[in-house]
């Protein structure tokens, strides 16, 4: 392993073809990865759980296996680590929660079975915030996640221990989660990519929540990779995606193949700014300089071409049928407040503080009729994406933020472009593709003057991922991708 000391910025697709061209070990490059944890996960915090001996076990098996001409699978001898919301047989995962401390599985979820068929060395968790539920990752049981670009800020949630750990090169590759851009904003936040699935297609059994043991899987949270390359996305995608075990007796899953691989093949909408969310300038113009060189490639590019929707009543059909599955986990107390809200509000009011009381509190009359509307957005969507292949647009309205920790979101506050915003509005960018049930891939596109990585968004159709990951793979080319955080 001499004079690979950068094996740890690698990505996991690289990573993958180095142990079977024999150029470095999997126990070699976990020890590695060991060591690098070691020296910089203390400052932060991105990696809890661990079980380094069954790890070194597997790892031995993999260099066996190859030194019988075996590969395991796409991910033979890989280390990495799976966000601490996924069940792993023999592994502890607590959700983020007090409750699930001890919460030891004797089978890992679906998704991390694919994962570990394929060959993977999973080594550790990776933190999240309670029950996965903020964009801030942190929780009784294992603290706090530091963002590597800035410790004082936080590295997004929920899978913001999956983001850190991947930035700081900590782990080779990161499996996530997203409901309200849980994948999307911690790699934007720590200069990362990752990818919000198409829903349905990777399964969910063995996330927590729901608690242990549930089977329903919820109508708008996906799985989803997180690596340093589009190249990363494409590999962990084509292990985790398929039907569930149930399914499978009946039908198979053969996503398209993208509908462009080099930009002058692209035809791009561009939804960056919009009057409903202000969005950073600096961040505006780091994602803007990213369309100007996709169109300088060839790409042919539409600034103003919209959906049929605004992303005001987007946002407003997300948020009610979102806010009606988070309250499930509320205590009944802070359910009776959020009906007393409800009732007390003016029938029109489009408040954060509003919209989530009576989605808190609706009745499943009700949430049918949001259902629906959810499904006229769908096919609004799918019109659009005739003409278009991907959107564009912002994974959130500004870079990372420092640590706020209080309980009551409603109290905390943003500031962007010198103006105060509820904190409720990192949501909104993220609702366009979980309520139309959308592929979206997040691409690293530069730093602000504060040292803070800013990621674009592409939004493509339906079962589309594979379309963008592979403008993810343009942008990367052209921009460079991934970059590494100084001091790590």
């Amino acid at each position: 392993m001499a004079g690979k000391t950068d094996l740890h910025f690698k990505s996991a697709a690289e990573l993958s073809r180095m142990i079977q061209r024999r150029e470095v070990s999997s126990r070699e490059l976990l020890e590695h990865f060991i060591a690098r944890v070691e020296l910089h996960n203390p400052k932060v915090n991105a990696i809890v759980a661990r079980d380094l001996d069954a790890a070194r076990a597997r790892a031995a098996e993999a260099d066996e296996a190859l030194a019988r001409g075996e590969i395991l699978g796409p991910l033979h001898g890989l280390p990495m680590t799976i966000k601490d919301a996924f069940e792993v047989k023999g592994l502890t995962t607590a959700g983020g929660t007090p409750d699930y401390a001890n919460h030891v599985p004797r089978r890992s979820a679906t998704a991390v079975e694919r994962i570990e068929r394929a060959g993977a060395v999973i080594f550790g968790k990776t933190n999240v915030p309670f029950l996965s539920g903020d964009l801030q990752t942190y929780n009784d049981v294992y603290g706090t996640t530091n963002n590597p670009w800035n410790l004082a800020c936080g590295p997004g949630g929920s899978s913001g221990g999956s983001a850190a750990a991947l930035a700081a090169g900590l782990t080779g590759l990161e499996l996530g989660s997203d409901i309200g851009g849980s994948i999307r904003t911690p790699a934007h936040f720590c200069g990362v990519f990752g990818h919000k699935t198409t829903f349905g297609i990777v399964p969910k059994r063995g996330h927590v929540p729901p608690p242990p043991g549930a089977l329903s899987e919820g109508d708008l949270t996906v799985a989803g990779p997180l690596g340093r390359s589009a190249e990363d996305l494409d590999l962990l995608l084509s292990v985790i995606a398929g039907p569930d075990e149930m399914a499978a007796a009946g039908w198979r899953l053969d996503l398209p193949a993208p509908r462009a691989t080099r930009p002058r093949e692209l035809r791009a909408a561009v939804w960056i700014e919009d009057p409903f969310c202000d969005i950073d300038a600096e961040s505006v113009s780091l994602l803007n300089e990213a369309v100007r060189a996709l169109a300088d490639a060839g790409a042919h590019i539409d600034r103003g071409a919209r959906p049929d929707f605004t992303l005001g009543w987007s946002t407003e059909v997300y948020l009610t049928l979102l806010h009606s599955i988070t309250a499930s986990r509320f205590p009944a107390k802070v359910k009776a407040r959020l009906a007393e809200k409800a009732a007390s509000e003016p029938a029109g009011s489009k408040s954060h503080l509003a919209i989530q009381a009576r989605g808190a509190t609706i009745s499943y009359a009700d949430r049918l009729v949001w259902q629906e509307h959810q499904a006229q957005l769908r096919a609004k969507w799918a019109a659009f994406f005739r003409d278009f292949d991907v959107v564009l647009a912002p994974t959130l309205m500004r870079p990372a933020f420092p640590h706020d920790h209080r309980s009551n979101w409603h109290e905390r506050r943003l500031t962007v472009n010198g103006v105060e915003r509820e904190y409720f509005d990192v949501l909104i960018w993220a609702g366009p593709a979980i309520v139309a049930h959308l592929p979206a891939t997040i691409v690293p596109v530069g730093v602000t003057r504060d040292g803070l990585p800013v990621g674009l968004q592409i939004i493509g159709p339906h079962l589309g991922d594979r379309t963008t990951i592979a403008v993810a793979g343009m942008v990367e080319n052209i921009l460079g991708g991934f970059r590494p955080p100084p001091g790590f």
